[in-house]
């Protein structure tokens, strides 16, 4: 069987030797054997019994608690292990929460000066239409997908939002340039590949959500007379060339 001294066990673990000789001395950890020299050794056996100490320190339990578990008679290893697991799952999601949080505050410190609102957002839209707009965004792809589009967006600044913004005129202009041409064309294909570049700017765009906006520029009066207002008939046309672009793969060159 494998034999790690307490240097080695130390370099493993993350902790320092003098460690292992405290939780040695207070009968938390003792070694597997000591050799005639006196030197400690460890096993499997104390890897694992070592990994259970760590993740209830993690937990904040202190050093008594945690000797008294182990020591349990019915301390059962793999019952512990799913209540490590269940507990870090706690903490992540709370970590998560405290992660966004304090990326909105460094996103507001840097940004102060230019910070946007829904105002600089739905530019253009009515008070009515942008919450429609939002509305139906978090229907088909839940609220938090809406935050995080809204954060990506606020996050350009208002002079990164206008120069977005004047990307995506560019590419609505130039679709409507190729309109006589198929759906198919090498040309049209390109111009779709920027243009599904560009949405996944705000999120990520899916084969099956690319589909879904192309459904949704024809099928929701909003989405089809913002397309048409470059040329009557584009939103249909947009729509046939997303889903060839979608059938092959998405890998139109740009």
């Amino acid at each position: 069987m494998t034999k790690y001294s307490v240097k080695k066990l130390s370099q493993m673990a993350g902790i320092s030797v003098r460690t292992l000789h405290h939780y040695d001395k207070i009968g938390l950890l003792k070694p597997a054997f000591r050799s005639d020299k006196g030197y400690r050794y460890y096993q499997r056996k104390q890897l694992l019994a070592l990994q259970q100490i760590l993740f209830f320190k993690e937990l904040g339990f202190p050093l008594e608690k945690i000797r008294a578990v182990l020591e349990d008679p019915e301390f059962d290893l793999l019952k512990a292990l799913y209540y490590h697991r269940k507990q870090l799952q706690l903490n992540q999601k709370r970590l998560g929460l405290l992660l966004k949080t304090v990326d909105k505050t460094i996103l507001e410190l840097k940004n102060k000066k230019e910070m946007m609102d829904d105002k600089d957002i739905y530019e253009g839209f009515s008070k009515e239409q942008k919450e429609a707009i939002r509305m139906e965004v978090a229907h088909r792809w839940g609220k938090d997908e809406l935050e995080a589009t809204e954060d990506r967006i606020r996050a350009l600044g208002k002079e990164g939002w206008q120069d977005h913004k004047k990307k995506g005129e560019e590419i609505n202009h130039l679709l409507a340039d190729l309109i006589d041409l198929e759906p198919e064309s090498p040309q049209v294909q390109q111009a779709i590949a920027l243009h599904h570049r560009y949405m996944n700017l705000f999120y990520e765009v899916t084969v099956e959500r690319y589909r879904g906006l192309a459904q949704m520029y024809v099928s929701d009066d909003r989405f089809k007379a913002y397309y048409e207002k470059y040329k009557e008939g584009l939103a249909e046309f947009i729509k046939a060339a997303i889903l060839i672009y979608c059938e092959n793969g998405m890998k139109a060159q740009v």
